[in-house]
């Protein structure tokens, strides 16, 4: 095959090993695979390993966020495309061939995201990538309403990258993504990087992939999620829009920030979400932050127009 599975393992005792024998049956020839473990202390990544010995084993020795590991697995495959997934996923057979058959048919295109559905349930969806919109916020497509109603191909804003590939030639024009994030919104903030570019993603029905997530955890709120949410939506937008963007979605961006106060008040984490703009805020001053932010270019006028239209369009699309 032409590409490598990239699998990011934290704890994943409960999981990764039927993710891995997805993994195994999926395609008639068996993918590369490359576990990314963040020092788990479970024993999961050495009992996967001993478990299947086919697959290349990375350890660090601490937790460095999804970031880190899925560029470590990026820099260290060796094929055209690059397969993101999640430790808590099942692929269905062929999901990988129609991904990669995507990406040959469309050349313009740097990622696309898999029709994610509900482990427990495979008739709900849990996600069909991300949209983002000029009120700042992000939109995981589809999540929670039935499966059927996505069937369709379609362009995105941005894969989710707990179950997408990537092409690994337009990755070195982007760059990695961005260790700064840790975890949560680094999908979106490399989707609008390769969108500056010129790039597009999209959406592949065909490529299935069921995903535990919230649905096993029993809730789609939590402190850490909360605060790295609003902590790297102020990042995503100072490092990918220009001033005089941020100037022009400034009173919708201000609007959005303050519904998501009200509520996240209303769920009990207010003030963990302000205390997340704030480190947001803070971590755009940091001199290694100003480094990454994406400079202007007058050659990507066009690409900038068209990602604002589509900023204000995302505003009123149902997902």
């Amino acid at each position: 095959m032409k590409t490598t599975v990239v699998i990011p393992n934290y704890n994943g005792k409960k999981y990764l090993a039927d993710c891995l024998s997805s993994l195994e049956r999926a395609e008639k020839e068996r993918p590369a695979v490359i576990v990314v473990d963040n020092g788990s202390q479970d024993a999961s990544a050495q009992e996967a390993k001993e478990a299947f010995p086919w697959i290349r084993l990375i350890c660090f020795p601490e937790n460095r966020g999804f970031d880190a590991a899925v560029n470590e697995g990026i820099r260290e495959s060796r094929t055209p495309y690059v397969f993101l997934l999640n430790n808590d996923t099942k692929v269905r057979p062929g999901c990988i061939s129609a991904l990669e058959a995507r990406m040959e048919r469309e050349k313009e295109l740097f990622s696309v995201s898999a029709r994610m559905v509900d482990m427990r349930n495979p008739e709900i969806m849990d996600g069909a990538g991300d949209l983002y919109s000029a009120l700042g916020w992000a939109y995981a497509i589809g999540k929670g309403k039935p499966a059927a109603y996505y069937g369709k191909p379609r362009k995105l804003f941005s894969a989710c990258a707990g179950a997408a590939i990537y092409r690994k030639s337009a990755l070195e024009l982007t760059g990695d993504f961005d260790v700064s994030h840790f975890a949560y919104l680094e999908d979106v903030d490399i989707g609008y990087r390769a969108r500056i570019l010129g790039f597009s993603n999209a959406y592949e029905p065909s490529a299935v992939v069921l995903h535990a997530g919230s649905a096993t955890s029993g809730s789609r709120y939590n402190e850490f999620k909360v605060f790295y949410s609003a902590r790297n939506n102020v990042y995503l937008i100072y490092k990918n829009m220009p001033p005089l963007q941020i100037l022009l979605n400034a009173p919708l961006l201000l609007a959005g920030f303050a519904v998501k106060t009200l509520f996240f008040l209303k769920k009990g984490y207010g003030g963990t979400y302000v205390k997340g703009l704030c480190e947001g805020i803070r971590l755009c001053r940091e001199p290694a932050s100003r480094a990454r932010r994406v400079r202007f270019k007058g050659k990507n006028l066009g690409n900038y127009i068209r990602i604002q239209m589509e900023l204000w369009v995302n505003m009123f699309r149902r997902v």
